[in-house]
């Protein structure tokens, strides 16, 4: 279509609303804008309303999906994977003062002393990976994930690094790693949304939904938060009076409805609705089958420690598994409970009680059914634990400096653990990871080349790693 020759039609020229242009001149050259931004298949996506169409990445991937079971809070690397026998023999010190010159902490002071590790660490598989007694399950599928011990952030508040590890930046507003992930390579299934999250700790993030929000991207790659039993979405069964007859010629005249308004301006987030009327109505069919475990076999409910019925992490790692099988594309479990100030180890032993079981048993599961190798398996949180006490003698204050996280399939050479820290495990001293350049290694195991994932959002192009991020190739298999 000409928008000139359609410019001034009944219309006095001065009276053209920029609206009315956008919408009407070149079919919307809003919906136009979305194609370019999106990809080629942006504009099929819209037109058949579907904008979670499978797409191709940039170049082949070795994963396929993504399973990240964030650890909130702030797990202690101390008393997990980075064993300091050298921290031991400084227990009641105060650190060196070179150690802590311009170290600003959340809450300690310069005069806090050193406390050593809690926990016996032990080498194990044929790795040798060097692992803490309080993670025996992790143990056993030692030679099969990577760990990384040079992690470091730019935050050391909660809410600040829990956005930044999750969405590439402190500020609000900016799509999570679910996200980008969503919109780069759409779903695999048209009855279960394309990003599922769990929260199973004993409260909710710091960071809220911005850990899994789409930010400016259209909100159909949002993640979609679901409860472990029952209706994983609250009101997904119809109400009395109601059988699927009548929702179903209801949905058909808000459909048409909404495909109007869809023709007529192109704006994404109408086909996100369209989307989301129709993703509820399947799941009606679909998600009771998949919320069953009792369909399980014994071994392995054993396997995760799954009690049927009973929503926890155990349940969540195993509805992942369920989920990535049926086509989601990306699974985020939060599990909201390792901020140790105070009660170290105590509350160390609980949460590895809670959390270690499923964690491995989730990579072995993957492995056994052939899906480890292209699925990414992450487990990590927002930042650290200072080799400083807080709380009496029994706890540590958050450290951005350097910090633990372990990885496994979907491309990640397993067996191996990368990066060091200080003898005091203060910095991050060899093979240096930032929160960026684990970023740029994911999206590159998915097939994407991390600077040309972008989003043109208020004249800018935006990516998940910002202006920054190297691809950590010693990660790669």
């Amino acid at each position: 279509m000409n928008c000139q020759s359609h410019l001034y039609r009944g219309q006095n020229p001065q009276d053209v609303t920029r609206r009315w242009f956008l919408q009407q001149c070149a079919v919307g050259l809003g919906g136009l804008a979305l194609g370019n931004l999106i990809g080629g298949n942006a504009s099929a996506a819209i037109a058949g309303n579907n904008p979670l169409a499978p797409r191709k990445p940039h170049f082949a991937a070795k994963a396929k999906r993504v399973i990240y079971l964030f650890q909130a809070g702030g797990p202690s690397h101390l008393e997990m994977f980075d064993n300091k026998p050298e921290l031991a023999k400084w227990d009641g010190k105060l650190p060196p003062p070179e150690l802590i010159k311009g170290y600003r902490s959340a809450f300690i002071t310069p005069n806090s002393t050193l406390l050593g590790p809690k926990f016996k660490f032990a080498r194990h598989g044929k790795s040798g990976a060097e692992l803490s007694e309080i993670v025996p399950h992790l143990a056993k599928v030692a030679d099969d994930i990577a760990i990384v011990k040079s992690m470091h952030t730019d935050a050391f508040n909660h809410a600040p690094a829990q956005i930044m590890m999750n969405t590439g930046s402190q500020m609000f507003g900016r799509p999570s790693f679910g996200s980008w992930t969503t919109y780069g390579l759409g779903s695999e299934t048209d009855n279960l949304p394309a990003f599922v999250v769990f929260s199973t700790g004993g409260k909710g993030t710091s960071g809220g939904a911005s850990n899994w929000g789409s930010g400016f991207l259209p909100s159909v790659y949002n993640g979609t938060l679901f409860r472990s039993t029952g209706d994983p979405v609250l009101y997904l069964s119809n109400p009395k009076g109601m059988d699927n007859e009548v929702q179903r010629d209801s949905l058909d005249a808000i459909r048409k409805l909404n495909q109007r308004k869809l023709d007529s301006v192109g704006d994404p987030e109408i086909a996100t609705r369209i989307n989301s009327f129709e993703m509820a109505y399947k799941m009606q069919s679909s998600a009771p089958d998949l919320m069953d475990l009792s369909k399980e076999p014994k071994h392995i409910l054993d396997l995760y420690g799954v009690e049927p019925g009973k929503a926890n992490y155990a349940s969540a790692c195993l509805l992942s598994r369920r989920l990535i099988e049926r086509g989601v594309r990306f699974v985020q479990i939060f599990h909201e409970s390792w901020d140790q100030h105070g009660g170290l180890v105590g509350d160390l032993k609980k949460n590895c009680k809670n959390t270690d079981q499923a964690s491995a048993a989730l990579v072995a599961d993957l492995k056994q059914r052939g899906l480890l190798e292209d699925t990414l398996v992450i487990w990590g949180g927002e930042f650290g634990r200072t080799p400083m006490v807080q709380g009496g003698n029994d706890g540590r204050d958050h450290h951005p400096n350097c910090f633990s996280m372990w990885m496994a399939g979907g491309g990640i050479k397993p067996g191996i653990t990368l990066g060091e820290s200080d003898e005091f495990g203060f910095n991050a001293t060899k093979d240096k990871v930032h929160v960026h350049d684990l970023h740029a290694t994911l999206l590159h195991l998915l097939g994407f080349d991390h600077t040309k994932l972008t989003y043109r959002f208020q004249g800018r192009d935006f990516r998940l790693t910002d202006v920054h991020g190297e691809v950590v190739e010693k990660l790669l298999a």
